[in-house]
């Protein structure tokens, strides 16, 4: 029996496998494939974000159907492939997702903005190197280690040429079953986990800062909910 499709879509960081170290043990069971988003690529020169080139990779990697799971800004690409090709997707888990236009108006959304557009405002006189410092103490209130290394600093050039999530164009994927997962450690990612609930997803709170996939309870919530919609056909 073929095992079926299971994708994953990474955030702004790692990429790729290195992305989802704690689920690469689903190769096992599934079909696993994990995906680089336009202009992540190992030794090749980050380019700006392209939200419809996102959805098309994200669409060809199903492939007659599967599984998505996405994280943070991934969850863009997963939710907007879902949206044009529902019938494709048997289920769609976001991780602390970065859906930040479709909660443009509420209060976390508006302060986050707030506080993050003005440096997506001046990005092109910073560094890419200020850039990843000012963006890592604005987000995550701590420092960013300092890039090192050649991938390192390709990677702070790749997160300045990222789109601010509440560009992307957006809306509800209709009719099917979605889980959030959120870390619990920050209102934005709350705020959005709960609008997302209202419209039908199921939303679980399972504490691991922005990264809960990494987890034990995190990473189970993720086969829990993948393995029964495998299991039902749904």
């Amino acid at each position: 029996m073929t095992p079926e499709r299971l994708v994953f879509v990474h955030g702004s960081g790692t990429f790729g496998a290195a992305a989802w170290p704690t689920q690469h043990a689903l190769a096992s069971t599934y079909d696993c494939l994990f995906l680089r988003r336009h202009g992540f690529e190992v030794g090749a020169d980050p380019l700006p974000t392209d939200f419809a080139a996102d959805q098309r990779i994200v669409i060809e990697a199903l492939g007659e159907g599967g599984h998505l799971v996405a994280h943070s800004q991934g969850a863009i690409a997963a939710m907007m492939a879902a949206v044009d090709r529902p019938d494709l997707v048997r289920s769609l888990v976001l991780v602390e997702p970065a859906c930040l236009s479709l909660t443009t108006d509420l209060p976390a959304t508006v302060a986050h903005r707030a506080l993050v557009g003005e440096l997506y405002d001046r990005r092109e006189s910073l560094s890419d190197e200020d850039f990843l410092q000012e963006f890592v103490r604005l987000v995550f209130s701590t420092d960013a280690r300092p890039p090192s290394t050649t991938e390192d600093r390709r990677a702070a050039r790749r997160l300045r040429l990222q789109s601010p999530p509440w560009e992307a164009p957006l809306d509800i994927v209709p009719g099917v079953p979605t889980l959030i997962v959120t870390g619990g450690w920050e209102p934005l990612y709350e705020e959005i986990a709960d609008y997302l609930a209202v419209t039908g997803a199921r939303h679980v709170v399972s504490p691991g800062g922005h990264r809960p996939q990494d987890t034990p309870d995190g990473d189970a919530l993720i086969r829990e909910f993948v393995a029964l919609h495998a299991a039902s056909g749904d």
